[in-house]
């Protein structure tokens, strides 16, 4: 797959995922202004601590949906893989999508469901697109020379 695939597709993935950090600390904001308005409360929990709770947990997944929509801009600017830090972030992001969708399907609905697996989808196709990093031969070979040693097919 070339970069005509390859650019676009990391691009949607990363405005999705921004989109969808907005979407994120937008929701938990909401939910920890009606737990602090009604004073709600788990198991004897103060009512306090559970807003602020909830509003961390808003902010940090929504950071790190911008730190992998960051990683996959990048990756569409200068049309290079991923290296060691951000193929596992990336992972991690496609996993978490994987679980909010069979999350999504009896808290939500299918409509939700159907937009994480399109993330899903798109960070994977981002994974699969760029692949490993390929080494770079730091010379190409002069025509007609010998090929270097342990290159060729071995004698039986």
């Amino acid at each position: 797959m070339g970069a005509v695939v390859r650019r676009p597709v990391a691009w949607v993935a990363a405005i999705v995922l921004l989109a969808e950090a907005v979407g994120f600390v937008f929701v938990n904001g909401l939910l920890a202004t009606v737990v602090d308005n009604q004073q709600m409360s788990l198991a004897g929990l103060d009512p306090d601590a559970m807003s602020t709770g909830t509003w961390a947990a808003g902010f940090g997944l929504g950071l790190y949906l911008v730190a992998c929509a960051a990683l996959l801009v990048r990756a569409a600017v200068t049309d290079r893989g991923f290296g060691r830090f951000a193929r596992p972030v990336l992972i991690s992001c496609a996993i978490l999508h994987g679980l909010l969708g069979a999350l999504a399907v009896g808290l939500v609905g299918w409509t939700a469901f159907l937009f994480m697996m399109v993330v899903l989808g798109l960070i994977v196709l981002t994974l699969v697109a760029y692949g490993e990093r390929e080494a770079r031969p730091a010379r190409p070979a002069e025509a007609g020379s010998p090929p270097p040693v342990g290159t060729g097919p071995t004698a039986a």
